[in-house]
């Protein structure tokens, strides 16, 4: 079960501040996923590893480049006490497993560690 280092994002998080609008011009994903979370992290993409969130994660626009440009870089899945309707749809559509976990957002904050299993249905932070 290989751990990753966290980051925590807030309520409220909209698509577009995991791709912001201008970046869907580019012609693939791949360019795409260096502009992830741009606005907030402009290391994300270099960092990431496991993502968490708060309530209504992935709120906003219907762009199915949002969960797209995570998995493309690497996310194994994202967890959040709640996700918007759209992106947990668009989600599953492409094979990024999200988590509804009402508990472990609480419990870490960006810089922690964690490991997730999917395999087992675990997750153990700190």
């Amino acid at each position: 079960m290989p751990g990753g280092t966290v980051f925590k994002f807030h309520d409220d998080l909209d698509t577009d501040q995991i791709i912001a609008s201008q970046y869907l011009l580019l012609p693939n994903i791949d360019e795409m996923k260096v502009h992830t979370f741009e606005s907030l992290d402009p290391d994300f993409p270099r960092k990431v590893k496991e993502v968490v969130g708060d309530e209504n994660f992935g709120c906003g626009s219907s762009r199915e480049q949002a969960p797209s440009v995570l998995k493309a870089l690497g996310v194994k899945a994202v967890i959040a006490k709640s996700f918007a309707r759209i992106f947990y749809r668009n989600s599953i559509n492409i094979g990024l497993p999200v988590i509804v976990c009402k508990e472990l957002p609480d419990e870490v904050k960006t810089g922690d560690t964690m490991e997730l299993s999917m395999s087992e249905g675990v997750a153990r932070a700190n």
